[in-house]
C-alpha cells in the first residue's frame, strides 16, 4: 500500500513536470513567433478579455497594478491542479492521461489565435508543440511507473490496481524525470532570455531617442503650486510612481524604428502612414496635463500628474482632411488601436475643440516609458482614460459611434465619459491616530477641463469649511488645498468635497465606477490621541 501512494505522489509530479515541460518548451517556440503567443500570456489575454467588468473593476480595487500578476499566477495555480491530476490519471490510463495534455495546447493555441492582436496560425504553435512534448514526457514517465505486467489503457487486470505493488522501473523513472526537468528548464531559461534579448531593439532606440525642444513650452509651474505638507501627492507624479491600467500582461516594447502609425477612414481626405521621426520632426508643445483612469473610486489612487510633450492631434488630423462634426465632418469618434489590440474611442469633437490633445512622444522630460505607451500615445484632457488615452499607439481610424464600440464599449462602459470633478484627502490617511492639537488636513481636487473653485472640508457633522487653494497651474491639472483642523482627542471623521469653476459642486452622491467614473464625497476616519 505505502508503495502505491508513492506511485501515485510521482505520477502527480510527472503530471506537474509535463506542464512545465509544455510551458517552457512553449516559451522557446514563441521565440520564432513573438511572445505574446506564449500560452499563459495568450490565455491571461483571453481570460481579460472575458472577465465581466464589475470583476476586472474589483481586481484593479484589490490588487492595483498587481492584478495582472495575480491573473497569472492564477492561471499557472489552475494549471498546476490540472496537470497533478492528470498525472494521476495517467497511471491507469497512460495513453488517454497523455492525450490529456493536449488540452493544454488547445486552449492555448485558441487563445492565441483569438486574441485581437494575433498575427494568425502561427499564434497556434508555441502552445502545440509545448503541448505535444509536454504529452510525450508524460506518457514516458508514467510507463517508467506502471507494472511490467501492466495491461492496456483499457484498464488494469482484476486484482491489479494502481496502487498495487507490482514492480517498476526505478531507476529508468528518475533517469527520464531528471533528463526532462533539465530540458525543460533549459528551454524555458533560453527562451525567456531570448525574448528578453528581442526586445533589446526595441530598448535601443528608446535610448537614442533625444526629445527635441517643444516651440511651445509648458509655463513654469507657479510658487505656491506645491504645499509644503508632508503626505500630500506630489504636483508632479514621477513615471515611476504614475498609476498603470492596461489589460497588456506583458508590456509591449516596440521599435521605434520599425513603428509606423496610421491616419485613415471616415472623412479623411489624405490618408496618411507616419514614422517616428515624423513626428519628432514636426512642431512639438509641452503641457501639464492630469490624467485620470474610470476605475479610480473615490479617494482612490489612479489619477496623476505629468508633464507631456507632443505633436497636437488635431493639426495632424487637419492635415489629413478631418473636419469635426460640429463642423460637418462625417465621423464622430477616433478609434485608437494599439499594438496589443486595444481599442479607445473618441469623440471628434473634443480632440479638435482646441483642448492640448497630443500624440505624446516624451513624459516629464524624458521619452516615454514602455509601461506608459512608448513610443507614442494619445493624453487628451479631460477625458477619462479608457475614452482617449491609448498607449503603444499605431492606429487612428476615422469613424462613427453607430458604426464601432470599442473594447471597453462592448463590455458595459459608456461611449463618452467626461472627467467628474472630484477631491482625495491625503493626509492624515485613513484610521490615523494623530496627536490632539493642530493637523493638517490636505489633498488634492480635479475637474479637468473646468478647474477647480474651492474646496470644503467638514468634521463629522460640523460645518462646512473653506479649505486654502494652492495655485492653479492650469485648469487640465489637480489642485492641492489644505486646512489647518484644531482636533479634539475621540474619532472623527474627515470629509471633502469641491466646486469647479462652473459653479458646480461635486455629489454626494455614491456611484460605481462603471459605466463612466465614480462619483461621491471621499472621507477618512481617524482617531485623535
Amino acid at each position: 500500500m505505502c508503495g502505491g501512494w508513492v506511485r501515485r505522489a510521482l505520477a502527480a509530479g510527472s503530471g506537474v513536470l509535463a506542464g512545465f515541460t509544455a510551458l517552457a518548451v512553449a516559451e522557446l517556440v514563441s521565440v520564432a513567433v513573438r511572445p505574446q503567443a506564449s500560452p499563459v500570456v495568450a490565455v491571461g489575454g483571453a481570460a481579460i478579455d472575458r472577465t465581466p467588468a464589475a470583476v476586472k473593476d474589483w481586481a484593479i480595487r484589490h490588487f492595483g497594478t498587481h492584478d495582472k500578476m495575480v491573473l497569472q499566477l492564477g492561471i499557472l495555480v489552475v494549471l498546476g491542479i490540472f496537470a497533478l491530476a492528470l498525472g494521476v490519471f495517467a497511471l491507469r490510463f497512460r495513453r488517454t492521461g497523455a492525450a490529456g495534455v493536449l488540452v493544454f495546447g488547445v486552449v492555448g493555441a485558441v487563445a492565441a489565435t483569438g486574441r485581437p492582436d494575433s498575427t494568425g496560425p502561427a499564434d497556434a504553435l508555441p502552445s502545440v508543440v509545448g503541448a505535444v512534448l509536454g504529452a510525450v514526457v508524460l506518457a514516458v514517465l508514467v510507463g517508467r511507473l506502471r507494472s511490467p505486467a501492466r495491461v492496456s489503457d483499457a484498464g488494469d487486470r482484476p486484482g491489479q490496481s494502481a496502487g498495487s505493488g507490482g514492480g517498476w522501473d526505478r531507476r529508468g523513472f528518475v533517469v527520464a524525470a531528471g533528463a526532462a526537468a533539465v530540458a525543460s528548464a533549459g528551454a524555458g531559461v533560453l527562451g525567456r532570455a531570448l525574448n528578453a534579448a528581442g526586445g533589446q531593439s526595441a530598448v535601443a532606440s528608446r535610448a537614442g531617442v533625444v526629445l527635441p525642444a517643444p516651440v511651445s513650452t509648458a509655463r513654469p509651474v507657479p510658487r505656491g503650486a506645491q504645499l509644503r505638507v508632508p503626505g500630500i501627492s506630489a504636483f508632479r507624479t514621477p513615471n515611476s510612481s504614475f498609476y498603470r491600467v492596461d489589460t497588456a500582461l506583458v508590456v509591449p516594447k516596440v521599435d521605434a524604428t520599425a513603428w509606423r502609425l496610421r491616419i485613415h477612414g471616415l472623412g479623411v481626405r489624405r490618408p496618411v502612414t507616419l514614422t517616428f521621426a515624423d513626428l519628432l520632426g514636426r512642431e512639438l508643445i509641452e503641457r501639464d496635463i492630469t490624467l485620470t483612469c474610470v476605475s479610480n473610486e473615490v479617494g482612490g489612487p489612479y489619477v496623476g500628474n505629468a508633464r507631456w510633450i507632443g505633436v497636437r492631434l488635431a493639426e495632424l488630423l487637419t492635415e489629413c482632411g478631418v473636419r469635426a462634426p460640429s463642423r460637418g465632418g462625417p465621423a464622430d469618434q477616433l478609434v485608437a488601436r494599439s499594438v496589443d489590440g486595444m481599442t479607445i474611442g473618441s469623440p471628434v469633437d473634443d480632440v479638435m475643440d482646441g483642448r492640448d490633445a497630443l500624440l505624446a512622444l516624451g513624459m516629464n522630460g524624458e521619452p516615454l516609458p514602455f509601461a506608459h505607451g512608448f513610443p507614442v500615445r494619445m493624453v487628451v484632457p479631460g477625458l477619462y482614460g479608457f475614452v482617449s488615452a491609448c498607449k503603444w499607439l499605431t492606429d487612428l481610424e476615422l469613424t462613427t459611434f453607430d458604426a464601432y464600440d470599442p473594447y471597453w464599449v462592448k463590455r458595459g462602459w459608456a461611449r463618452r465619459a467626461p472627467i467628474k470633478t472630484e477631491s482625495r484627502i491625503d493626509t492624515p490617511k485613513p484610521f490615523a491616530r494623530p496627536r490632539a492639537g493642530t493637523v493638517m488636513v490636505a489633498g488634492v481636487a480635479w475637474a479637468q477641463r473646468r478647474g477647480i473653485d474651492k474646496v470644503e472640508v467638514r468634521i463629522d457633522d460640523g460645518p462646512w469649511q473653506q479649505a486654502r487653494l494652492a495655485a492653479e497651474d492650469t485648469r487640465d491639472t489637480w489642485r492641492q488645498w489644505s486646512l489647518p483642523w484644531q482636533a479634539s482627542r475621540g474619532g472623527h471623521t474627515l470629509t471633502v468635497r469641491a466646486t469647479d469653476r462652473t459653479g458646480r459642486t461635486q455629489t454626494e452622491k455614491r456611484a460605481p465606477t462603471i459605466p463612466d467614473g465614480a462619483s461621491g464625497w471621499h472621507s477618512v476616519v481617524v482617531t485623535v490621541d
